[in-house]
C-alpha cells in the first residue's frame, strides 16, 4: 500500500502527535462543554434560561444533533481527500465550530440553537475525520507504535472532555445560577456555550501557529496527490484493499451497537443521575453536568495503562490481541456497565414524581468505569485500525464513514432514551446491557475471520 510521507520509526513518538493531541483536546473541550449542558438547557423552563422542551422533544433534538454531526465527516473526508488537504480542512472546521458555539451564546432562542448547531455540524465534518487521519499519517502503516499513539491521542480527547463539563457546569449551575424572590431558578447556560467557543478558538490558534514547525509538509496536500501523478487516471482499489474496506464496514455495524449504548451518558444516564442518584457529598450537591467528566477522568487515568498493555503484548511471543478481539471485549464491558445500574433502578424506581429512595453515587460511577474500559478497548483501537488498513486514496473518507457509526448510534440512542418516560429505566438499561453483551460475544466468535480480512495484503 502506498503511503504519504511519514515520520521514520523510532522509540519516541513524533512531536506532531502532541500538537494534534492539544488541538483535539480543545476541540473536545468545546464539544463536550456544550453537550454536557445541552439536555439541561433544552428541558429547563424558558424563565430559567432554557428552552422549555419536553423530555421526549429534547431527547430527539439531542440525538439528532449527535447523529448528524457524525455524518458530515463523510462529506468532509471526501472533500479533503480530493481537494483541500488535512491542514486546511482542520482550520476550516475549527473556525466554523467556534462560530457555531458563539451563535448559541448570543441568541438564547430555538432559532439561535438551530443555526448554531448547523455551524457545529458543518465544522465537525471538516475537523473530526481529518485530525484522526493526521495522527495515522505520522506513522508507517506497519509501525507497532500506532495503537499506543492513538491511545495517547485519545487522552487529549478526554482531557478536554474532562475539564469542559466541570467548567460548563460551574458556569451554568453555580456561578451564574440564582434563585429569585419567587423561588424560580435561573441558570447561566449561555456562558457555558461562550466558554465552548473560546476553547475552540484556543485550539485552532495552537494548531495554526505550530503546524508548520511540528508537522512539516504532512497534510498540506490532498491525499490523491500522494498516490496519483498529476493528469494520470485514478488508481483502482486492489483486491486486498477491497477486503480490508469490507471488514471495516462489517465492524462499522457492530460499533453502532456500542455507541448507541455508550451515548446514553448524555441522555438517559444524565436524567437518571439528576433525579435518582444521591449527589450530596459532604454537604455539597454535585452539579449533574459534572458527571459527564467521570468517563474522561477514568480515560486519562487508564489510557496510559491500556496503552502500555497493548505495547507490551505487541512485543511478547504471542503478540498483541487481535483488533477485533479488543473490540468485542469493549462491547461486553459496556453491557456489564448497564447491568450494574439495574439493581439501583429496582431500588429507586423510575417515577421522578414519587421518589422515596435515591441510589448511592457509586452505582453511576462504576457504570462509567466499565463503560470507560470498554471504550478504551474499542474506540482508539478502531481509529488506529482504520488508519492502518484504509486505502490512502480514501483514507479520510473511510474515517468519516467509520465515525458515521456514532451518528446512527446517537439517533438510535436518543430514541431509546425517550422510551424511558414510558417503559422505565430498568427495562431500558437491562435491554441495552444484555444486547451489548450478546453482540460482543457474536463479534468474538467471528473475530478471527474479520482479522484475516483486515490483514489482507496484495
Amino acid at each position: 500500500m502506498d503511503t504519504p510521507a511519514t515520520i521514520p520509526q523510532g522509540k519516541k513518538h513524533p512531536k506532531g502527535l502532541y500538537l494534534l493531541f492539544f488541538t483535539e483536546l480543545w476541540e473536545r473541550y468545546s464539544y463536550y462543554g456544550m453537550r454536557s449542558v445541552l439536555m439541561l438547557y433544552l428541558t429547563a423552563a424558558v424563565i430559567s434560561g432554557g428552552l422549555g422542551m419536553s423530555t421526549q422533544h429534547a431527547a430527539f433534538i439531542y440525538s439528532l444533533y449527535g447523529g448528524v454531526i457524525y455524518f458530515t465527516p463523510i462529506i468532509g473526508g471526501y472533500l479533503t481527500d480530493k481537494f483541500i488537504g488535512l491542514r486546511t480542512a482542520i482550520t476550516i472546521g475549527g473556525i466554523t465550530m467556534a462560530i457555531g458555539d458563539f451563535i448559541i451564546f448570543l441568541f438564547n432562542s430555538q432559532l439561535g440553537l438551530y443555526i448554531g448547531i448547523l455551524f457545529l455540524i458543518i465544522g465537525n465534518g471538516f475537523f473530526k475525520p481529518n485530525i484522526s487521519t493526521y495522527v495515522g499519517d505520522l506513522y508507517d502503516p506497519r509501525d507497532k507504535r500506532k495503537d499506543a499513539a492513538f491511545t495517547i491521542f485519545y487522552m487529549g480527547i478526554n482531557l478536554g472532555a474532562f475539564f469542559s463539563p466541570l467548567i460548563a457546569g460551574f458556569l451554568a449551575e453555580d456561578l451564574f445560577h440564582s434563585v429569585d424572590a419567587d423561588g424560580i431558578e435561573h441558570f447561566g447556560f449561555k456562558w457555558a456555550f461562550l466558554a465552548s467557543s473560546i476553547g475552540m478558538v484556543i485550539g485552532q490558534l495552537i494548531f495554526s501557529l505550530l503546524g508548520k514547525r511540528y508537522l512539516g509538509d504532512i497534510g498540506t496536500k490532498p491525499a490523491r496527490t500522494n498516490i496519483t501523478p498529476k493528469g494520470a487516471p485514478a488508481a483502482k482499489m486492489t483486491k486486498a484493499e477491497k477486503k480490508r474496506t469490507g471488514a471495516v464496514l462489517i465492524l462499522f455495524v457492530f460499533v453502532i451497537f456500542f455507541w448507541a449504548g455508550f451515548e446514553q451518558a448524555g441522555t438517559s444516564l444524565t436524567l437518571y443521575t439528576r433525579d435518582f442518584i444521591d449527589r450530596n457529598v459532604g454537604g455539597y450537591t454535585i452539579p449533574v453536568s459534572w458527571f459527564q467528566s467521570v468517563n474522561p477522568l477514568f480515560i486519562v487515568i487508564l489510557a496510559p495503562i491500556i496503552s502500555a498493555i497493548w505495547l507490551k503484548l505487541s512485543k511478547s511471543k504471542r503478540g498483541d490481541l487481535r483488533t477485533t478481539t479488543k473490540m468485542s471485549l469493549g462491547m461486553i464491558l459496556l453491557g456489564i456497565g448497564f447491568m450494574i445500574l439495574v439493581p439501583a433502578v429496582l431500588y429507586t424506581g423510575s417515577d421522578e414524581t414519587d421518589i422515596v429512595h435515591k441510589a448511592n453515587i457509586l452505582f453511576i460511577i462504576f457504570t462509567y468505569l466499565f463503560h470507560t474500559i470498554g471504550e478504551l478497548c474499542l474506540s482508539p483501537v478502531g481509529l488506529s485500525m482504520v488508519s492502518k488498513v484504509a486505502p490512502i486514496k480514501i483514507a479520510s473518507l473511510l474515517m468519516g464513514v467509520w465515525m458515521a457509526a456514532s451518528g446512527i448510534a446517537n439517533i438510535i440512542g436518543g430514541q431509546l432514551a425517550a422510551l424511558t418516560a414510558t417503559l422505565g429505566y430498568v427495562e431500558i438499561f437491562s435491554v441495552i446491557g444484555a444486547a451489548a453483551i450478546v453482540v460482543g460475544i457474536i463479534l468474538l466468535t467471528i473475530s478471527k475471520k474479520l482479522q484475516s480480512m483486515l490483514d489482507a495484503r496484495d
